[in-house]
């Protein structure tokens, strides 16, 4: 699993994710405590808007961004990004007003938005073997897991000695480490495919979306991600403290179980995804999380049940969520690659903007149970809906036909030739030279 960090630019990458995960993991303890100290018993209202700052952030900004920085250096890009993510998190602790969160807040999100999707469009580039991309894939989800296990304990372990404040000083040092070994990794140069208009830059990715059945799939199976994450997030405390009477560090173990199910499917998906499809592994993750949540209101009623339940949920998560990149690299070629990430960044987040207030509404006006069985339904229709749009045989090589071409064209000499009639086949995306999805050998 771990055989992709001998891939110097890779390792170097990889670090620079852990080192940003951390810092924004101190950082998500330390918002918390700063929202308490600026409104008291107000402070979820405060969380609450910089948690909709965040969504409206990744889903509206993300695209332009990708479209924006299309012919932008990627290191000078990621660097300049961190730095200023880094200036957002040394500002924090100075800060006096909500407004003045709300404001320092939309940069970093603004920030992470151009950033992540950018990041993650690289790893397909550096590592070009499917078998090492798919353990890339599981080491990023596993350092990711990890970083909401330790993450708290590091911050736990912190304000023994050094007040909430300084917390926001890990997070600048975080983001600075992350821009370090982004400068000293060797990425790969951008494309030299001719340039495109901005318009089909920004629309692009959703495009693709659009126009690829195994893409329209993975965003059904982003609402199931989402609904079934939705409910741990924000009722794990309900549950825990108001359902259970039990402590804050009851609900933190409850997360930590969630993140070790999640963990314990990054480590066996490089295997797994070797003998089973990614949409096979992808619905049996959806189909693990809705039965967990229509299980939830007659099984969640002890933490030791509640527990194993998230271990359950984390595992299924992480079987709908790893095998996206795979998904995302098989559905386009690297010049629309970044456009096509954060698309799928944007367009995830939207299931979120949806599963988020559902979750948290339901379980406010009725009671966490019904927020298991409202979720269960969302859960089950993007399971549902996958199944239907992702075709079960879904090769990545399909036969098709250019009715416009020589037959001395170059795009048809790698091509390999299916029949006399121009019918040749070879590795499918949606592009300049494919416009739609190809129905037989048509």
């Amino acid at each position: 699993m771990f055989s992709p960090l001998r891939h110097p630019a890779y390792r170097h990458l990889f670090t620079a994710q852990v080192a940003a995960l951390l810092g924004a993991g101190l950082a998500t303890v330390a918002l918390g405590l700063l929202a308490h100290d600026l409104a008291g018993a107000s402070a979820g209202e405060i969380l609450g808007a910089a948690l909709a700052i965040k969504m409206v952030a990744y889903i509206g900004v993300a695209p332009f961004a990708s479209a924006l920085a299309a012919h932008l250096p990627r290191k000078t890009l990621l660097v300049s990004l961190d730095i200023v993510r880094a200036g957002v998190a040394a500002s924090l602790p100075f800060v006096g007003e909500a407004w003045q969160v709300y404001a320092l807040m939309t940069i970093l999100y603004v920030a992470s938005a151009a950033f992540t999707p950018a990041f993650q469009a690289m790893i397909p580039d550096l590592l070009e073997d499917e078998a090492e991309y798919t353990k890339a894939l599981s080491l990023s989800r596993l350092a990711a897991d990890l970083e909401s296990v330790a993450s708290p304990v590091l911050a736990a372990l912190l304000l023994a000695v050094m007040s909430y404040s300084n917390l926001f000083a890990g997070t600048a040092v975080g983001f600075v480490v992350s821009a370090l070994f982004v400068v000293s990794a060797v990425l790969p140069a951008l494309s030299t495919a001719q340039s495109r208009p901005f318009l089909q830059r920004l629309t692009g990715g959703v495009r693709l979306f659009a126009l690829t059945p195994r893409l329209r799939g993975l965003l059904a199976i982003s609402l199931a991600t989402a609904a079934g994450g939705a409910m741990v997030f924000v009722n794990t405390v309900v549950l825990v403290q108001s359902g259970f009477a039990m402590s804050e560090q009851a609900t933190a173990w409850a997360l930590a179980a969630f993140g070790g199910g999640s963990m314990t499917a990054a480590v066996i998906l490089p295997r797994l995804l070797a003998r089973l499809p990614d949409r096979s592994a992808m619905v049996l993750g959806a189909g693990t999380m809705t039965v967990v949540l229509l299980s939830g209101p007659w099984l969640a009623v002890s933490y030791p049940a509640l527990l194993a339940l998230w271990v359950v949920m984390g595992f299924g998560y992480s079987l709908t969520i790893t095998p996206a990149g795979r998904a995302l690299r098989r559905s386009s070629g690297p010049a629309d690659r970044p456009a096509l990430f954060a698309a799928q960044f944007a367009l995830s987040h939207a299931c979120w903007l949806i599963a988020y207030p559902v979750a948290g509404l339901v379980s406010a006006e009725a009671d966490p149970g019904a927020a298991f069985l409202v979720l269960a339904g969302l859960c089950a229709t993007g399971t549902m809906a996958a199944l239907v749009i992702w075709p079960a045989h879904d090769p990545e090589t399909l036969p098709h036909r250019h009715d416009d071409l020589a037959p001395d064209d170059p795009h048809l000499a790698g091509a390999h030739a299916v029949d006399e009639t121009g019918v040749h086949a070879h590795p499918f995306v949606v592009d300049e030279q494919h416009a739609r999805w190809p129905s037989g050998k048509s």
